[in-house]
């Protein structure tokens, strides 16, 4: 007997990324001087942007998004 899935299985990373990046291109346009970082916690894929340069100040965006459906649960903008 095949096991029935509840949920849909969890979206790639690189698939998670392309729809943070969707996100922050609109809110701060050109995103190169950013390294991304991913992160699969408990709670959804941790998405942040952080500035490639510490002398510089400010901050980029920072997301909670649902590892299934891909909706961004949270996020945040550091200008």
């Amino acid at each position: 007997m095949t096991p029935v899935l509840t949920k849909s299985p969890t979206l790639a990373a690189d698939q998670i990324l392309a729809i943070a990046e969707q996100d922050a291109v609109r809110a701060y346009g050109d995103l190169s001087g950013f390294r991304s970082q991913l992160a699969l916690e408990a709670d959804g894929w941790h998405v942040d942007f952080e500035l490639k340069d510490p002398n510089v100040f400010g901050g980029g965006p920072h997301y909670v998004i649902d590892p299934h459906s891909g909706a961004i649960l949270s996020k945040r903008y550091e200008q």
